[in-house]
């Protein structure tokens, strides 16, 4: 198994220290994970695409994984977006109408998963800024999302968030076995559980819940038509957490979107079927 890179780079953003690093050279690919994830789970992928001659930007958003979590944070999908645009514009790849970037520029691929995908989505159309190519995997972006132990966390977030250690680690490595077709190895579900524990950890785990609101989706949803580039919909077919028929919804809300299915894969791909998704993604970028 890959060893996850190390975020060795600090950015200071509206709602909190982003850690973040860069990889390789090439053309640009930004990856963006979902909840309750962090850039870990892009660690095959990342090291694929940087041998296949791209430069990788992982970071990690800010109430997740080594980047900052503090309390009254706002780590909705509207402070992510207003984060992600800010970052690009730091990292010089924001392709937006007052960039200065010449408009032949269409910035940088980009590959997003869960509700990275509502983030990412929310950075092109709100904010104008250009990407080269969108790759939206088990995305969040089409309501209902959210599964059925999502919502109920989310809705009771202060009676879960007293819970005590031992139990809440229990309940977190239980939601986060779901998210692969089969149990994740024992290394990688003590990898994905190790940032939301300790009282920062918990307490951090219950507040990104608690601010899944679909209000973030339902503002973009009818502007799907309005994408202009190439965009791959990618989804695992045992999904458990988002049905694959989001995928089906999802790309023909977007002209021309290419779908993608995995066999045997579950909400999270990069787990389950890394090799695979990281074919799709070269052959996807490299044309």
């Amino acid at each position: 198994m890959t060893t996850a890179p190390k975020l060795t780079e600090e950015y200071r953003s509206p709602h909190g220290v982003v850690r973040w690093t860069r990889l390789g050279a090439g053309p640009p690919v930004v990856l963006l994970h979902g909840t309750p994830f962090s850039s870990y789970v892009w660690r095959d992928v990342a090291e694929g695409l940087v041998a296949t001659g791209h430069t990788v930007y992982l970071w990690d958003m800010p109430g997740y994984g080594q980047s900052e979590m503090r309390a009254g944070q706002d780590v909705s999908l509207a402070a992510q977006q207003e984060v992600f645009t800010s970052l690009l514009r730091h990292w010089g790849l924001d392709s937006g109408l007052d960039s200065g970037l010449d408009s032949a520029d269409r910035g940088p691929a980009v590959v997003a998963h869960d509700f990275g995908g509502a983030v990412a989505l929310r950075t092109t159309l709100i904010d104008g800024v250009a990407y080269d190519r969108l790759v939206l995997l088990d995305a969040v972006a089409l309501r209902p999302w959210g599964s059925e132990t999502f919502r109920l966390l989310g809705s009771n977030a202060e009676v879960f968030g007293q819970l005590p250690d031992a139990q809440h680690e229990a309940l977190v490595r239980t939601y986060l076995s779901t998210c692969t077709a089969q149990p994740p190895a024992p290394e990688v579900l003590d990898a994905v559980v190790e940032p939301w524990l300790g009282e920062t950890g918990q307490a951090a785990f219950y507040r990104q819940l608690a601010q899944g609101d679909q209000l973030f989706t339902a503002e973009i949803e009818d502007r799907y038509a309005d994408l202009d580039l190439p965009v791959l919909v990618g989804w695992g077919t045992q999904d458990r957490w988002l049905p694959a028929e989001h995928a089906h919804r999802l790309a023909a809300a977007i002209p021309g979107a290419r779908t993608e299915l995995f066999e045997g894969a579950g909400h999270l791909v990069q787990e389950d079927a890394p090799g695979r998704l990281t074919g799709v993604l070269t052959g996807f970028l490299s044309r």
